[in-house]
Formats: C-alpha cells, sequence, structure tokens
C-alpha cells in the first residue's frame, strides 16, 4: 500500500490549533507569545477552504479540532468525507475511514516547522519561526509567521485574532495553494480527557508507515 494513497488534509490542517487573546493595547504577536505561554488546550469547531493556484472550485471541509500542549491534537473532519488525525505526542497518526487505512510517522517529522509547531509545539516558538505583524484586514488583527526551515512544506501562515479569540488561519504552500481555517464555538482550557489523544488502529485497517 503506497502512502499516497491516503488522502492528506493540506498540511493536515496544521492540525492542532489553538486560541489566542487580543487586547486593544497588545500588537498580535504579543497575543501570540502570551498564548503560547498561557494556553494548555483547546476546543473548537472549524471549516476549512482549500484554494488551488489554477483557480479551480475551493475545496471545502469541516469538523472539530482540539489540542494539548506541547504535541497532543486531535483534528476530526465530519464533511465532506469522515477522516480524523491525532498526534499522541510521539506519533501522528491518519485514519481515513473510507478507505480502511491509517498513516503513521513520527511526530517529531510531521511537526517540524509547521503550523501545528507553532502553535502547538514547545514555547521557543521564534527558534523556527521569523514573527511579523500582518496589520488588519477583514475586522481581523494578523501575525505573519514564516518558516527559518526551508523544508517545511509552507511558505508562510498568517493567523487572524478578533477579540478574544483566534478566529482564522491561512497557510500559504509551496505549490501554490492557500488554506483558509475559520474556527468558532473556540474553548479555552477546558477539561479534555487524555483518551482523546490516543488511537488504536481499527481492526482490519491497512497500517502504513509503522
Amino acid at each position: 500500500m503506497k502512502l499516497s494513497a491516503i488522502r492528506f488534509p493540506t498540511l493536515f490542517a496544521a492540525v492542532v490549533l489553538t486560541a489566542v487573546s487580543c487586547s486593544a493595547r497588545a500588537g498580535a504577536i504579543d497575543q501570540l507569545r502570551s498564548f503560547v505561554e498561557s494556553t494548555k488546550n483547546a476546543r473548537a469547531d472549524f471549516s476549512q477552504t482549500v484554494t488551488g493556484k489554477s483557480g479551480r472550485k475551493p475545496q471545502q471541509s469541516s469538523g472539530q479540532m482540539m489540542f494539548a500542549r506541547p504535541g497532543k491534537f486531535r483534528w476530526v473532519y465530519d464533511k465532506p468525507y469522515p477522516q480524523l488525525l491525532i498526534g499522541d505526542g510521539r506519533k501522528l497518526w491518519v485514519y481515513d475511514p473510507d478507505l480502511k487505512q491509517v498513516s503513521v510517522r513520527p511526530l517529531g517529522q510531521a511537526l517540524g516547522s509547521s503550523p501545528a509547531a507553532l502553535l502547538a509545539g514547545e514555547h521557543e516558538i521564534e527558534k523556527n519561526f521569523h514573527l511579523a505583524e500582518g496589520g488588519s484586514r477583514d475586522g481581523l488583527d494578523w501575525v505573519e509567521a514564516k518558516p527559518k526551515n526551508p523544508d517545511a512544506g509552507f511558505e508562510r501562515m498568517r493567523i487572524g485574532f478578533g477579540g478574544s479569540e483566534l478566529r482564522a488561519m491561512e497557510i500559504f504552500d509551496n505549490f501554490g495553494q492557500t488554506t483558509l481555517i475559520r474556527f468558532s464555538a473556540f474553548e479555552r482550557n477546558p477539561a479534555l480527557p487524555a483518551s482523546l489523544f490516543r488511537f488504536v488502529p481499527p481492526k482490519g485497517a491497512d497500517v502504513v508507515g509503522e
């Protein structure tokens, strides 16, 4: 079974994600730093739109995400087809129920200088990213983040804050695709059972990479 047969969400949607409080007195970068220091876990609904360089009809999906820092996350895609991504702190699991396929690989490889590393990784965010104020657009305040690692798999990302919540993430990959993720019903530091971040391959599923 080839790994390419498994349908990965763009940048596994980034997997993993979060919220940042934003105040009138502090810039978006300061709020990102504050978030990294103070947010241990989060839960939110999301909608995702992937727009290709060719201008074809955007691909849309939705579901729920949650994370527990550092390095644990769970993304559940409900539409247009089900898919589950779990980072258990050591490995990244991607399960496609329709194909009955599981992909697994070391979490360190999967994160690297990725959006997941920026938001759900360790505290030293500026070790892996160049950060800059991104100004205001569509009623949100933005942070620009560019990976220092040239092999990160994406060129840059933008993180948008509104009020006291993370509202959006925009990821620009190396193939000219743009992934826009919008968050709603965000909960900061809820009680999340450890079982949410564990994965056991279903009986009969093909497992690739372990």
